[in-house]
């Protein structure tokens, strides 16, 4: 078998496995998506939906953001953690949109990432739900599992992206990146990987049983 043929494998079973998986954030436009994204670092989803669901209220546009002073946007999303350098981030952000691209969120991968406070990960989430796919999304769940499947090692979020596009079919960039998060977060945990009902465990090279 070679590494094309297990990758698709593993897709099949954990979209079996996971038949609902997609992104738990909640947001009804890019812009949204970008702020709740930039606030997702270090936090929970359902942390920062909490937050979101006023948040999203008071704040519609980019201008918003920069209308109130800094100090009542951290008191906003103190809840998300690390809110003075999240703060000034999505401040930076709402900047370069109004300067650089009239208030829009841009769609290419180039772009994004120019942004204050988004890096290739946070670009990869907006394009993968509202535009064209650029990249694959690699967050902890997605670098822990690839690691233990065999299909790369390294830690090196890039190097992984990298190496994942040319196994993943591009059609299936965005949800590869859901079932992996979805299969960390139910079993292939990062302490005690529940590796006795794993479906890859046979496909696995650390596998436990």
């Amino acid at each position: 078998m070679t590494e094309q043929e297990r990758m698709r494998e593993v897709l099949e079973r954990l979209r079996q496995a996971y038949p609902t998986a997609r992104i738990r954030l909640r947001f009804s436009s890019p812009f949204e998506l970008l702020i709740a994204t930039i606030l997702s670092a270090q936090c929970t989803d359902e942390r920062v939906n909490q937050v979101t669901e006023q948040l999203f209220r008071k704040y519609r546009t980019p201008e918003d953001y920069l209308r109130v002073p800094i100090e009542e946007l951290e008191r906003d999303i103190y809840p998300t953690g690390y809110y003075k350098a999240k703060a000034r981030a999505i401040r930076g952000c709402c900047q370069a949109l109004l300067e650089r691209f009239g208030g829009e969120v841009p769609q290419t991968l180039e772009e994004l990432v120019s942004l204050p406070g988004v890096g290739r990960k946070t670009a990869n989430v907006v394009l993968g739900e509202f535009f064209t796919p650029q990249g694959i999304v690699v967050d902890t769940h997605v670098a822990r599992i690839v690691n233990r499947l065999g299909f790369v090692q390294t830690s090196n979020r890039e190097r992984i992206e990298q190496r994942l596009m040319e196994l993943v079919p591009r059609e299936q960039w965005v949800s590869f990146t859901h079932l992996m998060i979805a299969h960390g977060r139910a079993v292939c945990h990062a302490r005690k990987p529940k590796c006795a009902r794993c479906v890859l465990a046979d496909l696995c090279p650390s596998r436990t049983v």
